[in-house]
This record gives structure tokens, C-alpha cells and sequence, in this order.
């Protein structure tokens, strides 16, 4: 449950230690919560089982994320599949998932959670599935695509149930839980991921899946303990804003594409890649104008947008996601194609920026829930993440373990405060009936973020690279020379293992220099993000518990109570 226009939690006021508590609720909270009297408040046995349920819902739907990136080459091979359809295996996922999640949170919104949430998992069942029965890359992009339809909705709605069942204290402990679930499943991604590939089969990837998202499902069903609204279905797909969620799927999709292609499938400056993000550009404003103009009840409400403090969240939340995602992406680029590590043995090198955030995500929740502060998280991690990157910089062309060890562990100490204090500090100035559409904002600028953080980050390295195509030339072998500078550096990590030492010494000084330039840019996005974090309002959390509901009667109240607001109080005198 949230505080602002009319919420529940505790305004602090401009002083420096006055807090203001409010006092009453708007219309459209007292719609959409209701005291724990109104409803049944979870026993701890029940708070144990809804978050596993939650937690291992989410644990699958993040794997998914890394798990193939260790894989994608074995699986390419064993179809023959084209450059296209290898970079098509990891990018279905993530396209649907980013895709996904405003849409699924909208009809949570109007059907509630759990029966959507159950959805969400049974989808990403159906395309696991498929998966590990794919006969061919066609077949298993298909299954990928499916698996990020229902990925996307698992972890936006992972984080707005939490919101929903526990107080604004409580939640921060639980935010964190999955804050460890979500850094440890990417941080093992890729070691799981190459281990199936190289001891049993690449198809493990998806058959894993199965038995947990069927153990997450059984215990949605019987344990998720929230308000469920009897809304019936017709009404409420007449309901749902159906040319907003065109507009968003497809401006995500033109965008994340031409980011996808640039520099891989086709040059930079193609037609194919420039009218794929300049028309995603162009349908997100118009998705933003139909959301502001069209829509009864907008997937993306824009007075979440009213607030600078609100903003600068999402703000934060991006930059946060572009930094978490170098840290996953260009370290074991670096531990591969520097160090000469194997794919799996880079997964096992990461594992001490992957353990630090989900003990300091861990650590968060527990500070949160017991001060009622989030932004002291949010300034310290964003200062520790400056930190971090920037001694990344510092990082050898050898193996320096001291280096590689400590630098990773004030990385992961930075990155895991930023897991749920963002989201926390959005819900803060959010009534209830927003909760599902402001966590799939901040979640929706993650994913976009780590799709773009990849492509600066790959444009900065091989510009380096070209910069250093005369010592490339002189010391590797024309193909593979060719290769390195033409733009496939990231991608030839087992041939650069295969040189002779000269050569690779080489090769390594000059990826090593590249990414110095890699680590000074995301230092400066998180010092950028370190200046937005001023803009976030000062909030002390609540304890107070309040049930939030769903359905059509809720979000009608809400938006009489904009209309209201937007015509100087007064009503319409009939509701459509």
C-alpha cells in the first residue's frame, strides 16, 4: 500500500525531522484497501508459502534471462542455426518479457493477482515445454517467446503482490528476498546453463523449469492469500485499454529490435535498424498520448509521472539496470576473452559480485523494514556502484585476483541496495490502486535498460577495438583479425583461447584497454544516477496493514477521482 494523494504511509515534512502523518484517506483508496479487519491477514507459516511461491516463480522467470547465454553456441550448433537465428535465441525471451509486463499488470489490476499470476506461470510452463522439445530454432524461438510472455508477467506481479499483502514496512524485507532470488538466478545463469551443456544436454535449460514452475503454481493456488475480484470476463476485457497494449508491445518490440540487429544481424546504418527505432521512438509517444488522452483505464497511468520524486525513481531504476547488466555482461567478457576462462569457469569468477548483492539486498530489506528508510539504501549503493565501476577500470590484463575479488564484492554491495529501494520509494508516493502499474514502470525501465546498456556498451568496445586494429593486425591471424575488428570481438573469446601466447597477450592488452573505457562510462551513468537520487522525496514507511483490492470498481474510483481532481472538483453525474 502506498502513501501520496491520500495514501497511508507517513509524509515527512520540509523540516529536517518533522513527520507528518496523514490523516484520512482519498476516495480511491478507501476503494482500493481496506483494514486488516475487512480481510485475513497471513500467519507467518502463510507469508513462508506465498514467498516461496513467489520466490521460486521468480527464481525461473530471471534464470531464464542468463541461463541461455552460456548455452546459446551449443544450441546454435546442434541446429546450424544462421547468425540471425542465433541472436534471435536469447533476444525472444527478453523482447515478450519487456513486452509484457505493463499488460500483465493492468489485468491483474482488473481480474487481480493470483488468477493472473497462475496464468503467467502456466504460460511460462507451456513454453518450457516446448522448448526442451524443440526439433528446431524456428520451433525453439517460438518456445523462447512464450517463455517472455510469462516471464515478463512473473516478475512485475512478483513484487505487486508483495506490495499488496504485506504493510509498507513488511514489504522491504520481502522485496529483499527476492532481490537475493533475482541477483542469485542470474548470477548462476550462466554457470547452470554451461554445466547442462557440457555434462548432459543443452534441453536441461528448459526442463528444469517444469517441476519448479509446477511446485510455484500449486503453491499460488493454495497459499496466495489476496483480494480476488469477481469480475466477470467479458466485462473486463471490454475494459482492458486494447490499443494502449498494441501500441506498448509494438514500440517495445520496433525498439529492442533495432537495438538487437544493430551491429549484428545488420550494419548501424541500415534501414532495417534505423526505421526499427526510429518508429519505436515515434509509437511510444503516441502510446504516451493515447495513455494521456484515449484510454479509460490506461495501462500506464501518466499522473504516475506527476511526481519529480517519482521520476527520478525511474530514473534511478534504469541506470541501476544498465549497470547491473555490464557487471553480468563484460565481466565474463573479460574473464573469457583476457583471462581465458571457459564459459563456465567465467559463471564461477562472478559468483562474489552475484553472492555480495543478494546478501546486501538481503541486508536492505532488513534495514528498511526496521528504520521505515529507503533513501539512505539508495544513496549508499549508488556511491559503492560509482565505486565499484570505477575500480573496475583498474582492472589487468592478468589475472589479479585481489583486484578481481574485492572490486567485484564493492560492485555487488552497490548493486544489491538497488534491487528493491527504488521500487519501495515508488509505492511511497502511489495509492493503492496504482500499485501494479508503478512496479511494472520500474521494472519495464529495467528491461529496457539492460537491452540498451548491452548495445552502448558493445559500441563503445568495438570502437576501441578499431582504434587498436594495427596491433589486432600485426599479431593475429588474418581471419580471425578480420573478425576481431570487423565487429564480432565478443564473440570469438574460444578462438582468442586457442593462440599462441604472444598473439594473446596481445589481444588481451587490447580488450583490457577497451573495456577501461566501458567502466569509465557506466561510472559516469552511476554518478548520474547518484545526482537524480536527490530528487526522491523523503517518506518514513508505515506499519499500518491495509488489503489492497482489484477489479473494475476500483479503477473506476480512481479515475472519477482524477477526473474529479482535473475539473476542479467536480463529478460526472453519470458513469459509463
Amino acid at each position: 500500500m502506498a502513501d501520496t494523494d491520500g495514501a497511508t504511509e507517513a509524509n515527512l515534512s520540509k523540516s529536517e525531522e518533522g513527520l507528518t502523518k496523514e490523516a484520512a484517506d482519498t476516495p480511491a483508496d478507501t476503494a482500493a484497501a481496506v483494514d486488516d479487519s475487512a480481510g485475513e491477514q497471513l500467519t507467518s507459516t502463510q507469508a513462508l508459502l506465498l514467498i516461496t511461491a513467489v520466490g521460486l516463480s521468480t527464481f525461473i522467470a530471471a534464470l531464464e534471462q542468463t541461463i541461455i547465454s552460456t548455452a546459446s553456441p551449443t544450441i546454435s550448433r546442434s541446429f546450424h542455426s544462421s547468425e540471425l537465428d542465433f541472436t534471435w535465441i536469447g533476444t525472444a525471451y527478453l523482447l515478450p518479457a519487456a513486452a509484457a509486463v505493463p499488460r500483465w499488470g493492468k489485468m491483474s489490476d482488473i481480474f487481480g493477482r493470483k488468477p493472473i499470476l497462475t496464468v503467467n506461470i502456466i504460460v511460462f510452463w507451456i513454453g518450457s515445454l516446448i522448448g526442451a522439445l524443440s526439433i528446431n530454432t524456428k520451433m525453439l524461438i517460438a518456445a523462447r517467446a512464450i517463455q517472455g510472455i510469462g516471464g515478463g508477467g512473473i516478475l512485475g506481479l512478483s513484487a505487486t503482490i508483495i506490495a499488496d499483502v504485506f504493510s509498507p514496512r513488511e514489504r522491504s524485507k520481502y522485496f529483499g528476498v527476492l532481490g537475493v532470488v533475482w541477483g542469485m538466478a542470474c548470477g548462476l545463469g550462466p554457470i547452470i546453463g554451461g554445466a547442462f551443456c557440457q555434462y548432459v544436454t543443452w534441453r536441461w535449460c528448459f526442463w528444469i523449469n517444469l517441476p519448479v514452475a509446477g511446485v510455484a503454481g500449486v503453491l499460488c493456488v493454495l497459499f496466495l492469500k489476496v483480494h480476488t475480484p469477481r469480475t466477470p470476463i467479458w466485462e473486463g476485457f471490454k475494459a482492458m485499454d486494447w490499443l494502449g497494449t498494441i501500441l506498448v508491445v509494438g514500440a517495445t518490440v520496433m525498439f529492442l529490435l533495432g537495438l538487437g540487429y544493430g551491429g549484428v544481424a545488420y550494419p548501424w546504418k541500415s534501414a532495417i535498424v534505423i526505421c526499427l527505432i526510429v518508429f519505436g521512438i515515434v509509437t511510444f509517444a503516441v502510446y504516451a498520448l493515447v495513455e494521456w488522452k484515449v484510454a479509460k483505464y490506461p495501462i500506464t497511468p501518466l499522473r504516475l509521472f506527476k511526481s519529480t520524486s517519482n521520476i527520478a525513481t525511474f530514473g534511478v531504476a534504469y541506470m541501476h539496470g544498465a549497470v547491473y547488466m555490464a557487471n553480468f555482461y563484460y565481466l565474463p567478457l573479460y574473464f573469457q576473452a583476457v583471462l581465458g576462462a571457459t564459459p563456465v569457469l567465467s559463471g564461477v569468477y562472478l559468483l562474489p559480485v552475484a553472492v555480495t548483492l543478494c546478501v546486501a539486498s538481503t541486508l536492505t530489506g532488513v534495514y528498511i523494514s526496521k528504520t521505515g528508510r529507503y533513501r539512505p539504501p539508495i544513496y549508499f549503493g549508488l556511491i559503492m556502484m560509482i565505486l565499484g565501476d570505477g575500480l573496475y577500470i583498474n582492472l589487468q590484463p592478468y589475472a589479479s585476483w585481489p583486484r578481481i575479488i574485492i572490486f567485484q564484492i564493492i560492485a555487488g554491495v552497490g548493486l544489491g541496495p538497488l534491487f528493491q529501494a527504488p521500487i519501495i520509494a515508488v509505492f511511497s508516493l502511489t495509492k493503492a490502486a496504482d500499485i501494479a502499474s508503478s512496479a511494472a514502470t520500474v521494472l519495464f525501465m529495467r528491461d529496457i535498460a539492460t537491452a540498451m546498456s548491452i548495445v552502448f556498451g558493445g559500441v563503445i568496445f568495438e570502437n576501441r577495438i578499431d582504434a587498436h586494429a594495427s596491433e589486432i593486425n600485426a599479431a593475429v591471424p588474418g581471419s580471425l583479425a578480420a573478425q576481431i575488428t570487423g565487429g564480432d570481438a565478443t564473440s570469438v573469446t574460444d578462438e582468442i583461447r586457442a593462440l599462441p601466447a604472444d598473439a594473446r597477450a596481445v589481444v588481451a592488452n587490447v580488450y583490457t584497454e577497451a573495456l577501461m573505457d566501458e567502466w569509465i562510462f557506466y561510472t559516469a551513468l552511476s554518478a548520474a544516477a547518484l545526482v537524480l537520487s536527490l530528487l526522491i522525496s523523503k517518506q518514513v514507511l508505515s506499519r499500518e496493514h491495509k488489503i489492497n483490492k482489484q477489479g473494475l470498481d476500483v479503477q473506476e474510483a480512481s479515475r472519477l477521482e482524477e477526473l474529479e481532481k482535473s475539473n476542479g472538483g467536480k463529478t460526472e453525474t453519470s458513469v459509463a
